[in-house]
């Protein structure tokens, strides 16, 4: 889903430069393969690993995608940016809904219609189900060539030699099956099984809960293009809960990493705070899962990367994945098809680091930076919460988020502008937390 507060990207992005990245020598990659092509393994067939297989298949490198369960979907809003559609080529029939209204609303019920009054007519925020994109993206990769395999990946052998195979050990039908490859991309979430084999270190994960529930008529009618956010202790004390609607049903969720024990009272919060507006639904079906925290500090390691949830690739404040997850597995795979030719050359981690992870970080960490930064701001308390729900009814910030989310850019702002909303945002956080003290005063008298 959208950030509320993405147009601070524009004041920050400039301070919070990616690191460089540290380069090996490219010892392997003159070496010609054998009379076959370069193999590579995609365990999770996933937004990111569908779209790592199709680039890798397309530009002519032998790929292997692994999925475990193609049945079944993670719980996940379902909000993708509107350029992913022609960036990624997704049909209009896969969209559920196009969301042209947003409602936030605050701790104390307070709310704000985002985007009702700043969107322009031909936009909207696609809302999708992950059974049918996923579904639709494995199925493209396998298009142009990829083999799809329904396995659980259990292990992977990491080689002794500078140019070995990695053996991926996987289970069909409970029955035990191994298969060689040159390179392995981790797309299989924030559990990863790759990560662990690379030894990519400890990981912090945060929890997802969420609810479909289909409507009585008019109360889905409610929803056919309006999305709400509600933050606040009562739902999540890190994050936010949503109400997004679907075909035929909504999805109501929330998650949050500093309490997860506590998920369902927080999901409790959510249904409490929305009652009225789904009473007489019906549950039809429940779902948790975990969510990565941030990017892992390994995401390359020999002729292994990870990418989406694998690693880290979701944003905080917003909670956004889909499309990072996409664009992650496709920059990876065509770096791979550049570094080896067509798939005629080896590569190694240093090919890994120059055409992924440099071109990935240079494009997109300082916006990780920025809303990890905004979420300890405006997260803390239900005091900075309000004052970030005040700060989302400025037409300003509004246009700033939209033009930043909708299109995956760096909004160009007024530099006027950009000053009064840093005031703006001062001002509202001093006045909300006196207004918090004083009430908390009060309520001890």
């Amino acid at each position: 889903m959208a950030s509320s507060l993405s147009p601070y990207h524009t004041t920050f992005s400039a301070l919070l430069t990616p690191k460089p990245i540290k380069f090996l020598p490219s010892i392997t990659a003159s070496i010609t393969l054998p009379g076959r092509k370069l193999r590579v393994a995609v365990i999770g067939g996933g937004p990111a690993g569908s779209s790592a297989a199709e680039a890798l298949a397309a530009g002519g490198v032998e790929t292997f995608l692994f999925e475990r369960s193609p049945s079944t979907s993670k719980p996940c809003g379902g909000a993708i940016p509107l350029c992913m559609l022609e960036e990624f080529s997704i049909p209009l029939q896969l969209i559920d809904r196009h969301v042209t209204k947003m409602k936030i609303i605050s701790p104390s019920n307070i709310t704000v219609d985002f985007g009702s009054k700043t969107l322009n007519p031909h936009e909207s925020i696609p809302m999708l189900r992950r059974e049918v994109l996923d579904s639709f993206l494995r199925s493209r990769a396998q298009s142009h060539g990829a083999q799809l395999i329904h396995a659980l990946v259990t292990d992977v052998d990491i080689p002794t030699s500078p140019n070995g195979p990695y053996i991926i050990h996987h289970l069909i039908n409970n029955s035990r099956h191994s298969l060689a490859v040159d390179v392995v991309i981790g797309a299989d979430g924030a559990n990863s099984r790759v990560a662990k084999s690379i030894k990519a270190g400890n990981y912090t994960c945060a929890i997802a809960f969420q609810e479909r529930i289909k409507l009585p008529d008019d109360k889905m009618d409610y929803y056919k293009d309006l999305a709400e956010m509600y933050v606040g202790d009562d739902v999540s004390p890190d994050f936010y809960a949503w109400v997004f609607p679907k075909c035929d049903h909504v999805a109501v969720g929330t998650g949050t990493i500093r309490s997860k024990q506590n998920i369902k009272n927080y999901q409790r919060g959510v249904r409490e705070r929305v009652k009225s507006k789904i009473q007489g639904g019906k549950v039809i079906k429940v779902e948790a899962h975990p969510i990565p925290e941030h990017p892992r500090g390994v995401r390359v390691a020999g002729r292994v990367a990870l990418v989406g949830d694998a690693a880290g690739y979701v944003t905080k404040c917003s909670g956004e994945g889909i499309y990072f997850g996409a664009k992650s597995g496709r920059i990876c795979g065509e770096g791979i098809v550049k570094a080896s030719e067509g798939g005629e050359k080896m590569i190694n981690e240093g090919d890994l680091k120059r055409e992924y992870l440099r071109k990935w970080d240079d494009k997109y960490m300082s916006t990780y930076k920025v809303l990890d930064l905004l979420q300890r701001v405006f997260y803390r308390s239900n005091a900075t919460r309000e004052a970030m729900v005040e700060l989302c009814g400025d037409e300003y910030v509004q246009r700033m988020t939209f033009d930043s989310y909708l299109y995956k850019r760096l909004a160009e702002g007024n530099r006027v502008e950009d000053v009064k909303m840093v005031l703006k945002t001062i001002g509202s956080l001093i006045r909300c937390e006196i207004l918090s003290w004083e009430m908390n005063k009060l309520y001890q008298n």
